[in-house]
Order: structure tokens, then sequence, then C-alpha cells
């Protein structure tokens, strides 16, 4: 007999798991997180899990710490209660650009919330567009690391219309993105060289490619405080692009990001549901739904078959 399917959910992004429970056609689990009046996190699992298979979904966005402490206190609780099989499925996953030691005397911080996630009683990750992809090596666990791409593609094809596209990586390290995309759009790449003087900041120097006259779609991993997204798209206005579209997975939008895209040149924001924006939502902004990408992943392991097309 298989085991029972359960969905639970902290407070990081619950209408992304109610979506998700009702894809799958099972309701999301009765639970308590809640904080003490000190602001220490509080969990506490209302019916019984044991035996299940549990997927805990909880993006590790802002406030980024309150919600790794929430996934940590609620895997314990699973293993403590007799889950079956605990999976935390992570769609955007924190401290993803601290994957090295690109000064001295600095932590591996992406490593350090992977040792935690395992240690406490993870068995499996799900998660989707990782900044870095092989943070997938700092667990001994299976990571399942989906691919957003064809959802955004989808919201394109269906929506813009495209004659003469080009798909531009705004940095080196996004070229197999873009060019997974634009294989999809039948079009060629270009690509941003920038440089990164500090955090959150960024110079773009110059693109590589044919730019002039085409329909730049400029495509990332997430847009935070959306400097680079708009140096890249003056950039590729002044080197004589007709349109500017961004797209990206992740919209963190902080500090000055939804300003500074409302008066850029980009004609549309694309990004998915995996981080809750509702309070951050402008005229240019879309946002596209992954509930049905985490569903179909969840469906497949639950049933132990393979989820090797949905990488891509």
């Amino acid at each position: 007999m298989s085991r029972p399917l359960k969905i639970l959910t902290g407070t990081a992004n619950r209408p992304l798991a109610e979506e998700v429970a009702e894809y799958l056609g099972v309701p999301l689990s009765d639970m308590l997180v809640t904080k003490f009046s000190d602001g220490e996190v509080r969990v506490q699992i209302n019916e019984s899990i044991r035996g299940a298979d549990v997927y805990v979904i909880q993006p590790l966005s802002y406030p980024a710490n309150q919600h790794i402490m929430e996934l940590l206190l609620i895997v314990d609780a699973l293993k403590r209660s007799s889950a079956g099989r605990i999976t935390a499925v992570i769609p955007y996953f924190a401290y993803a650009r601290q994957d090295r030691q690109d000064r001295p005397r600095t932590p591996v911080s992406a490593r350090v919330l992977a040792d935690l996630i395992t240690v406490v009683g993870t068995q499996r990750v799900v998660t989707i567009d990782l900044h870095s992809p092989q943070i997938q090596g700092f667990f001994n666990i299976p990571v399942d690391h989906l691919s957003a791409l064809p959802v955004l593609y989808e919201y394109l094809r269906k929506n813009i219309i495209l004659e003469n596209p080009v798909v531009v990586s705004p940095d080196a390290g996004g070229v197999e993105r873009a060019r997974q995309l634009a294989n999809r759009l039948g079009c060629g790449i270009a690509i941003i060289y920038k440089r990164r003087p500090e955090p959150n900041k960024a110079e773009v120097l110059d693109v590589v490619g044919e730019i002039e006259g085409k329909e730049a779609i400029i495509v990332d991993d997430l847009i935070d405080t959306a400097g680079t997204m708009v140096a890249a798209a003056n950039m590729l206005i002044n080197k004589g692009a007709k349109r500017v579209i961004a797209c990206a997975t992740h919209g963190v939008l902080s500090g000055p990001a939804v300003d500074r895209l409302t008066d850029s040149p980009i004609e549309q924001v694309i990004i998915t549901n995996t981080i809750p924006v509702e309070d951050k939502m402008f005229s240019k902004l879309k946002v596209v739904s992954v509930a049905p990408l985490l569903g179909e992943a969840i469906r497949r392991i639950h049933e132990e078959e393979s989820v090797s097309s949905l990488f891509t």
C-alpha cells in the first residue's frame, strides 16, 4: 500500500502551496505556524502524519531567516511524528549567491544552509532555478533542480508577439539559461559583459551579439534590486534594440527595484510566483504560476516516476 500524500506549508507563500495542493487534489494538512511574543517560531502539526509521504512547501524569501527557521522546525516536528518520507520543496533557495569564498575570511553560507536542512531530517529537496546550480552538490540527499523556463516560455508564446527576438544573458553565468530559451524561441542569443564591484551593484560594460532592430528578451534567475536588469535594458536600447522584455524566475524585488523597473525602458517584467509579490505589483509586472510544475514534480516523486523531463 502506498504512503498517503501530505502537503504542508509555513508562512512564506501559502497561496502557492494552496495551488499545488489543488493541482494534486489533496487538502493542505492542518498545521499551526506562528510566533511567541519574543519572536521565537512555534510549530504544531494538528493531524496524524505517521508513515505519510510529506512535502513541505516553503520558499526561503524575505524575511529569509524566519522562513528558514520555520522550515527546520517543521521538518523536525515531522521527523518526531514518524513521517514516512520528508521532502522540502524550496521554490526559492536563500543564500544561493553566497556559494563560495570570494574573499578571505567569509563563510560559504549556501553550504551552511544545505547542511542545516539535511541534518534536521530532510530526505529530499525540490527546488527551482538555483542561482548557482552547483549548490546541488552541497547536499548528500537527492535534489530535484527544476527549471521555470518552460513556464516563462509558454507565457511569451501565448501573450507576446515576437517578430525578430534575441535572448540576452545578463552575465556569462546565465548563458546556458539563455541558450535553452533561445532554442525554444528559435532565435539567437547575446551576452552582456559586466563586473560587480560590490554586492547589489553591477557595471554593465558591453554586449556580445547582434542586437540592433531586434526584440531583446533578458532572462535571469532572479531580479533583486534590478540594477543589473535596468542597466542592461538601457544599454540594449542604446545599441539599437527595438524592444526590451525582462524575464526571471524569482522576483525578489528589494529596495529600489520597483521604482527602477517602472522608470526603465523595459516593456514587461515577467516573473513567477516562487516568491509572493502582492505588495510589490506595478503595471509592467506579470506573474505566472509554477504551481503546475511543482505539483507535477511532487506527483511523480510520490508515485516513483521519473522527473527528468521536468528539469529543462
